[in-house]
């Protein structure tokens, strides 16, 4: 018999080669699968919700295991992160429903894409952030003004990188914002799913915008030309963090989704 819990794991990117396990790097998910075993030498492979790619970190990481026994879900937190690096840590436990996973079960996330602005890359946010050198100040209402056509269910295939192995392009985005923070800005976008790079994408090309290299009403051709080469650069990955998932209500894991279910209830 085996006892499922759901987990919320945080890392920083800079040491892992993504999530997925790696036949030879590094990965949080081989990190986390060898504190487990270290606990339970028979235990199966951790399941996340989310692949990041290399170097992007994650806060809300919701990862399902299979425990021996039945611990007490602090305890288990604790001997688990007894076994972890200190770039990444189980920060939260509690059981799972039986049936759940995490993967499937996800209806939205968010994700954060921080920037640094100014003459000078900050040394404390560099591991966490992309700092835009630039010697006119970013036009941040133009970079707003050009997310509209972004919004809403479309083939996003000018936003994903050639190694997308997804077997649609087709994705919602709920809202993408644009928020000013101490020493730069923090590109917030929310969607039920995203392709591999398609943040990192959007955010590079909405930093074309606000550098007067594109039109501000230009995603509208980008969108429609289903062609990578048509949008902006990829954002280097350092930048970008997994902040938040939201499952099905039905599972009893988190706040519901604002934006309901997948038959839109």
């Amino acid at each position: 018999m085996s006892y499922p819990f759901f987990l919320t794991v945080a890392y920083t990117g800079a040491g892992f080669h993504g999530w997925q396990i790696q036949t030879s790097l590094r990965s949080g998910q081989g990190d986390l699968w060898k504190a487990l075993q270290a606990l339970d030498p028979e235990a199966p492979m951790p399941q996340g919700t989310g692949r990041t790619d290399a170097g992007v970190h994650a806060r809300a990481q919701g990862v399902l295991i299979h425990a021996a026994r039945a611990w007490e879900p602090y305890r288990l937190l604790a001997a688990l992160n007894a076994h972890l690096h200190k770039d990444i840590r189980v920060m939260a436990a509690r059981p799972a429903p039986e049936g759940f996973f995490p993967r499937h079960h996800a209806i939205a996330k968010r994700y954060v894409y921080r920037m640094g602005l100014g003459p000078a890359a900050d040394p404390l946010q560099a591991l966490f952030r992309w700092h835009v050198h630039h010697a006119i100040p970013l036009d941040v209402d133009a970079m707003a003004a050009a997310v509209p056509p972004l919004l809403g269910t479309h083939d996003f295939s000018s936003f994903r990188c050639a190694e997308c192995g997804a077997k649609t392009p087709v994705r919602t985005l709920h809202g993408i914002r644009i928020v000013p923070v101490e020493g730069g800005l923090d590109l917030v976008f929310e969607g039920n799913s995203f392709l591999m790079h398609q943040v990192r994408i959007m955010a590079g090309t909405l930093v074309d915008i606000g550098r007067g290299r594109r039109k501000v009403d230009s995603l509208v051709e980008v969108l429609q030309a289903r062609d990578r080469t048509r949008a902006g650069l990829t954002a280097p990955p350092e930048g970008l963090c997994l902040e938040k998932v939201w499952y099905e209500a039905r599972w009893g894991l988190g706040e519901p989704s604002p934006w309901g279910e997948r038959d839109g209830r």
